[in-house]
């Protein structure tokens, strides 16, 4: 697991740009901000997902679990946030809480957050703020597409010392932020220490659900049906019913009486995934199903869910779960009865 340590004052952001000229339709800057408007458009729709995720049973359980587990607070949050994600949360650090309402402190943690994120893209990893306090985030993808992160800690590694809280202090007060010093030194002096073994095994527990998380991520996608067109509905009823055969997108389309551009583009719109980046993800989670039968080979699995070689099956099966089929029968079969 990698980690860093935010810079004491952390460079701040540049702001009141220049305006510059509009692109014109045909230009690569057009096409750029056509592309970034479609990431705009991603990212609101995997907000949408890490809110469906967070209401789920599953993650509620292991919020609960993991707190009363280790002692550390723990949040889920969208690539993009602009908020402190461990806020409010049970178990936040004394000290972050009360930091937390100024906003000049406030400012310099969201900022640590983002360094956090960047740094947590490929892998979990652990920052140290400026006041001595670490964090760990640890990616959770929908298939290969970062979709947010589960975050914890806002401890010391080690007992803080009254040095380094006078080097806080004098931190603060060059800021400018108005603080209770003894409430402050109350606060900082009573945040959780655990060791950096604990830490990591803490990190190492959310790793783990990330991966499951993905997994619900897959089927959340499948199964999202919240006051879509009734043409959307009927087409993916048609789907499921012969998502085994070399079904085509047009086929669809015909089934539900619309042309197929406009089933494309319909499709996309309410659903978020294209007709057949769908039709794959609902391929693998019958899949998985099958797979906890040690009797079936990965071959006979792969055909009898619709795909017509091996090796699309394999690629496509750990582009959407982030595992090989292999792997993922590994973790579910008891060693001795895979076929």
């Amino acid at each position: 697991m990698s980690e860093t340590t935010v810079p004491l004052f952390p460079t701040p952001r540049i702001a009141n740009r220049p305006a510059v000229p509009q692109p014109s339709a045909a230009s690569p800057v057009a096409r750029t901000v056509s592309a970034s408007c479609e990431t705009k458009a991603c990212s609101r729709s995997d907000n949408s997902l890490v809110e469906a995720l967070t209401r789920s049973t599953v993650y509620q359980e292991y919020e609960r679990a993991f707190t009363d587990t280790t002692g550390m607070p723990v949040s889920l949050r969208p690539v993009e946030s602009w908020q402190l994600p461990l806020h409010g949360k049970r178990h936040e650090a004394p000290y972050c809480a009360y930091m937390s309402q100024k906003s000049r402190a406030c400012s310099s943690c969201l900022q640590m957050q983002e360094r956090l994120s960047q740094a947590a893209v490929d892998g979990p990893h652990t920052a140290v703020c400026p006041a001595g306090l670490s964090e760990t985030a640890v990616p959770v993808r929908l298939g290969d597409r970062l979709v947010g992160f589960l975050q914890t800690g806002q401890v010391f590694r080690k007992k803080p010392t009254e040095k380094q809280f006078e080097n806080t202090a004098a931190m603060v007060d060059g800021w400018g932020v108005d603080v209770d010093r003894s409430q402050m030194k109350e606060a900082y002096f009573g945040t959780r220490v655990v060791s950096q073994k604990q830490q990591d095994s803490a990190a190492t527990l959310l790793k783990i659900f990330a991966q499951h998380l993905s997994m619900l991520s897959n089927q959340l996608v499948v199964q999202q049906g919240n006051a879509e067109p009734p043409v959307i509905t009927k087409a993916k009823q048609y789907i499921k019913d012969h998502q085994t055969e070399e079904l085509r997108l047009g086929q669809v389309a015909k089934a539900v009486n619309t042309s197929s551009f406009y089933f494309c583009k319909m499709f996309k719109k309410v659903t978020k995934v294209n007709f057949t980046d769908y039709l794959a993800r609902l391929r693998i989670e019958k899949a998985k199903d099958l797979l906890l039968n040690p009797n079936l080979r990965i071959s006979e699995i792969a055909y009898e869910v619709g795909f017509q070689s091996l090796t699309h099956f394999n690629r496509v099966f750990k582009r959407v779960l982030g595992q090989a089929p292999t792997e993922y029968r590994t973790r579910l079969v008891p060693a001795g009865h895979h076929a």
